[in-house]
């Protein structure tokens, strides 16, 4: 039997899962880690701890499937994006902490650079939407705040890299200074169109290019690593959508997911034609496994699962995340109460960033039940807006919408989503399909698949969810959403 090892590393933990040639899951094993808020708007990682935390489950996922190294015939990286992380070539220690992709603190820079006519163009090149959610901005705090960084950056002494990035140098111990056209293209610094780092968003930001790691398609030999015994080649890389998008089989233009994790992300594949949105959702490089470009259209919800974990923890209205199902059922409906959980600003379609989150439409009837329901369907509002806006952009039509993710679990959420959508919602047997990405990207880069055709014939489903409610009814239910949107807009 041949054994791919996936890292997988998220916004809250860590994960190792190791997937069999045909696509089934193994064993795994999944560490949290610390969520830093110096200041609001601000969310900070030790970039220690997240490689800690992934070497560690990267040993224990070893043990839990009784196997070592040896047995590994590839290793493939998936990760949080946007996540910016500087440190110094040769101690490799950060000079800081990471600065995470929900991070708002350089929203009064981009503002100036909306106010110097720089969006269109940032755009133009990137497929962005010029805000703080990307790394570029980021990167530039880190330069201009630390003491000593930019004279340091001219002088060669640091690099720059998303969480794939960091992972690689580490794994490699120093070695590799790499990262994907997925990853790439979510920096801000990337032209998608000539795939490339683009010299003139390097002077906008001023970004020394010395800091910059080189980049690869997503199925590609990398090198290797020898830190768990025997080397294992690193032959996969993708920013976690992207991964998603490859482990649910989404290889043809039209085809489209949507992952339910601490945000929500929607992605429909676009082949080589990279389309430029006129509904607020951005352009992005989907997994290459060669040098022929490939795109997507994305829309990103910044607070989707993360509602829940904020019921749990914030309001203390369950004890796990797992509870919030059964509650929200005990009601038949939201009672007229709706929840815009914009904690971190509006994503798409709206990009609000200053936008607080609200709570609308309580009267003394409303129970902890309602708010719990009104959460749960406040995560499935924001991806129907998202759909919307892709066909609203018309790339392709949209026929079925797969979903992975932890809240892809949540019977009562898929249905509604279905409802809303107007379209099936289907639930695959393996729903850990950004790690499975990055094993099918490891498995394709050293030769254990010869196409994405054998990949795509290994995906099997679990469940279909099927609308069940009028389109009057779901276009209402739509209109109110869009009201409370506009209300803290």
């Amino acid at each position: 039997m041949t054994y791919l090892l996936a890292l997988d590393q998220g916004t809250s933990s860590s994960r190792s899962i190791i997937f069999n040639e045909r696509g089934q899951l193994i064993a795994s094993a999944q560490q949290e880690f610390r969520q830093i808020f110096p200041q609001p708007g601000w969310v900070e990682h030790d970039a220690n701890e997240i490689w800690q935390t992934q070497f560690a489950t990267c040993t224990q996922v070893l043990q839990n499937a009784g196997l070592q190294a040896s047995d590994i015939a590839a290793l493939g990286i998936t990760n949080q994006r946007e996540t910016t992380i500087l440190w110094d070539r040769k101690t490799g220690q950060p000079l800081a902490n990471a600065i995470v992709w929900q991070d708002r603190r350089t929203e009064s820079y981009c503002e100036q650079l909306r106010q110097q006519g720089k969006a269109e163009q940032i755009q133009a090149r990137t497929g962005l939407v010029l805000d703080p959610y990307f790394s570029a901005t980021k990167l530039k705090w880190l330069l201009d705040q630390i003491p000593g960084a930019r004279r340091r950056a001219d002088a060669g002494e640091l690099a720059f890299g998303t969480v794939d990035s960091w992972l690689a140098w580490q794994l490699s111990a120093s070695k590799l200074h790499v990262t994907d056209v997925s990853n790439a293209s979510r920096t801000m610094l990337y032209n998608i169109h000539r795939g490339e780092w683009d010299q003139d968003l390097l002077d906008w930001f001023d970004i020394p290019p010395s800091l910059l790691p080189q980049v690869l398609p997503s199925s590609h030999r990398f090198g290797e690593t020898n830190l768990l015994g025997d080397a294992i080649p690193i032959a996969g890389i993708a920013g976690d959508q992207q991964a998603a998008l490859f482990g649910q089989a989404c290889f043809t233009p039209g085809m489209a997911k949507n992952t339910y994790g601490t945000g929500c992300f929607m992605l429909m594949h676009t082949g080589d034609n990279c389309p430029v949105s006129q509904n607020g959702l951005i352009s992005t490089a989907a997994c290459q496994t060669d040098t022929r470009p490939q795109y997507a259209l994305e829309g990103s919800v910044f607070i989707g699962g993360a509602v829940v974990q904020w019921l749990r923890d914030g309001l203390k209205a369950i004890q796990h995340s797992t509870d919030v199902e059964e509650l929200a059922a005990s009601v038949p409906d939201s009672g007229g109460v709706v929840f815009v959980p914009s904690f971190t600003g509006l994503g798409a379609p709206y990009w609000v960033p200053s936008a607080k989150g609200a709570i609308l439409g309580l009267s003394r009837g409303s129970t902890v039940g309602h708010i719990a329901r009104a959460a749960l369907e406040s995560i499935a509002f924001q991806s129907t807006a998202l759909l919307q806006a892709m066909t609203r952009d018309a790339v392709s039509p949209i026929s079925e919408l797969r979903v992975d993710g932890g809240a892809a679990a949540n019977n009562l959420l898929l249905q509604f989503q279905a409802n809303l959508l107007g379209i099936p919602v289907i639930r695959p047997k393996v729903t850990e399909t950004t790690a499975l990405g990055a094993a099918y990207l490891a498995g394709l880069g050293t030769g254990i698949y010869q196409s994405t055709d054998e990949c795509a014939a290994l995906w099997q489903m679990d469940r279909q969810f099927f609308p069940t409610m009028s389109r009057d009814q779901a276009a209402s239910l739509m209109r109110e959403w869009e009201i409370a949107v506009g209300r803290i807009r």
